[in-house]
């Protein structure tokens, strides 16, 4: 979609057909012809119109992939477009970033049409809640606000927009300076929070709250290094009551826990109505999956030994068990594979053993195919066991921001800000010990630096493989640092060796991060020919 199309006045019948055609847990649809005469009519139109908002939000490969693009996993696909952008060889003609720009300007091109016309529903249908109707335009307001959020990580100053404009328009917007468009989605979602509720019914569960609206400020005001507003934020989503952490961090991504009260805003799927096909493309090889994203041995041996020790202080880290006695988020995360012929793999949820090293045999050797794990590791989170017969038919909801993400943003605001205090030590305790975690808690004490190392680490180990890990290294930006090099893999025992430990590093991908250039993604190169008045980023 090019910048003409984008801005276009906005035909009613083209988002209407979105919003009855879609397959959305949230909403069923009718089935019949809409046009934009009989449209705006009543609440039912106007929900109609929010579903199709709602599924823009980030999907769950689309989403957890973004961490291919980080220290802690690499794209199994060969050739795939990540492996170009590795390697720092992209440029602003790559569909990906046109992709990325049409996707989030396509949910906000929705919610500028629904803004602007909602009130004809009221107009047209006296009967219609006013309380329902604020209601759903907090939601499309929310929903368009995370859409800026990361389209200004992901570009910089981007164009501001916020409604229907006409084709000419459209080719004249100017950019907005990032900073402008932080202070505009702090506005909208402190205004949608005031219009939204605590909680839902069962009939709609997975619409956004309250909380939801606080938390999304929260992480863009972390995001964009506003401490004071990133901790007020936090704290007035701690401080609602509404939200916990799940006892089991095993069972978090399952089934059995969808919509648990550690979840403060999903994207909803339903098996057959809303499916996805996460297992499919995700689980190991051995397990018919298509094993796409390669976890790394530096997130690996990030997750300290049960003694709260990284494993190279730990004494009694056993290199040849080196899974053993391990953080249990370890292996909750992946599946583990097999080190040497005494020191078998997990048992994958066929009944089969997680073995991917050379000359094993298995179904899950490396070097064999260019579609297997190029590490060695592979993913379990949302892996689920109910999806093996039918894995192209998935319906587990995906987690956007949970319980354990807030805490973990309120530490590292206060810790940035210098306000250590036992209450920041408490929230990353929390997230540590966990029922089925329970990793030793931190003591007090600390200095800035070493606070803000443990937040950091506690953020990699707790929402790996979530596309967390993305924004967090540029952020900080430690990404010039962290993606260099080849692709560390596994260490193994040879099968049938003499007992050597083996390195495995994937070569086939060599990391370059130009910290000048690489923290921002080019302005696709459609959009800087259709208008003059975009700026490209630097070194592109």
């Amino acid at each position: 979609m090019n910048v003409t199309k984008l801005f276009s006045v906005i035909i009613i019948s083209f988002l209407l057909v979105h919003a009855a055609g879609c397959t959305d847990i949230l909403d069923t649809h009718p089935e019949d012809e809409i046009s934009s005469e009989n449209f705006w009519q009543s609440e039912k139109d106007a929900r109609s119109a929010v579903s199709a908002i709602y599924n823009t939000l980030p999907n769950i490969g689309s989403e957890i992939m973004l961490d291919n693009l980080s220290d802690i996993a690499h794209t199994t696909i060969p050739y795939d477009f990540r492996q170009t952008i590795e390697k720092g060889e992209h440029d602003n003609t790559l569909d990906y970033f046109q992709n990325l720009w049409d996707s989030h300007y396509e949910s906000i091109r929705r919610a500028n049409y629904f803004l602007e016309n909602v009130d004809r529903i009221r107009e047209n249908d006296p009967n219609v809640s006013s309380e329902l109707v604020s209601r759903l335009e907090a939601q499309v307001r929310t929903i368009r606000a995370m859409q800026y959020m990361r389209l200004s990580f992901f570009f910089g100053d981007v164009p501001l927009v916020t409604s229907p404009l006409s084709t000419e328009e459209g080719t004249e917007v100017e950019e907005t300076p990032r900073e402008a468009i932080v202070d505009f989605i702090k506005e909208e979602l402190m205004q949608a929070a005031g219009n939204l509720p605590l909680e839902y019914s069962s009939d709609n569960i997975g619409r956004i709250t309250k909380g939801a609206a606080l938390s999304l400020k929260a992480r863009a005001m972390l995001y964009n290094n506003r401490w004071q507003e990133a901790a007020d934020a936090a704290q007035a989503v701690m401080d609602l009551g509404t939200y916990r952490l799940y006892d089991s961090f095993e069972n978090l991504f399952n089934y059995d826990a969808q919509n648990n009260d550690e979840v403060i805003l999903d994207r909803q799927y339903s098996q057959d109505v809303a499916k996805h096909n996460f297992f499919a493309a995700f689980a190991p090889h051995g397990m018919n999956g298509g094993a796409q994203i390669s976890p790394t041995r530096t997130l690996v041996e990030a997750f300290e030994t049960e003694n709260g020790l990284p494993i190279e202080e730990d004494p009694q880290h056993d290199k040849r068990d080196p899974y053993s006695n391990r953080d249990p988020r370890l292996d909750y995360t992946l599946f583990l594979p097999a080190f040497s012929d005494e020191v078998p793999g997990e048992m994958m949820d066929n009944d089969v053993e997680y073995d991917p090293r050379p000359g094993s045999g298995t179904a899950d050797e490396m070097e064999k195919d260019l579609e297997r794990t190029k590490t060695g590791f592979n993913i379990q989170k949302y892996v689920n066991p109910e999806d093996i017969d039918d894995r192209g038919n998935n319906g587990t909801n995906f987690i956007l921001i949970r319980y354990a993400d807030v805490l973990l943003m309120y530490a590292e605001a206060k810790i940035e800000l210098n306000e250590i205090d036992n209450s920041v030590y408490k929230a990353i305790n929390k997230v540590r010990q966990r029922p089925d975690v329970d990793m030793p808690p931190i003591s007090s004490g600390k200095s800035q630096d070493e606070m803000r190392a443990i937040v950091r680490h506690e953020r990699m180990v707790e929402l790996a493989l979530e596309g967390r890990r993305f924004w967090d290294i540029r952020r900080w930006k430690t990404a010039e640092d962290l993606m260099q090099g080849n692709i560390p893999g596994i260490r193994y025992v040879e099968v049938g060796g003499n007992g050597s430990i083996q390195t495995y590093t994937f070569g086939g991908t060599t990391r370059s991060f130009d910290p000048e250039r690489d923290y921002l993604f080019p302005i696709p190169d459609q959009e800087m020919k259709l208008n003059d008045n975009l700026t490209q980023n630097p070194g592109y």
